[in-house]
């Protein structure tokens, strides 16, 4: 699992314009799971029921400002691509892609 590991920097399609954010990747022992964080213009928050099937990544990150949303996010890596979706609420579901940069 380590080739999933690492930084990558996203690029969200939402309501508001493109998100810019760096999502970081830490496998757990099990290579099942993982922890890690996404950091964006609204601060930093730390991934939730981060897990790994093969090459696709899930997770979940409860954001607090600029208002509490629960963001579920998918995304399949390829070789250094990310690409997935995020699903936020009431906006519904929102295109993203990434390049890993670590």
């Amino acid at each position: 699992m380590s080739e999933i590991a690492g930084t990558y920097q996203c690029v969200t399609k939402s309501p508001m314009g493109e998100q810019e954010s760096t999502l970081t990747v830490v496998p757990g022992p099990d290579g099942n799971t993982f922890t890690g964080t996404v950091a964006g213009a609204n601060g930093t928050n730390q991934v939730e029921e981060g897990k790994i099937d093969g090459n696709t990544l899930s997770w979940i990150v409860n954001m607090t400002s600029p208002m509490p949303i629960k963001l579920e996010s998918e995304a399949t890596v390829d070789g250094n691509q990310i690409k997935g979706e995020t699903k936020a609420g009431v906006f519904g579901k929102m295109a993203m892609t990434g390049t890993k940069t670590a």
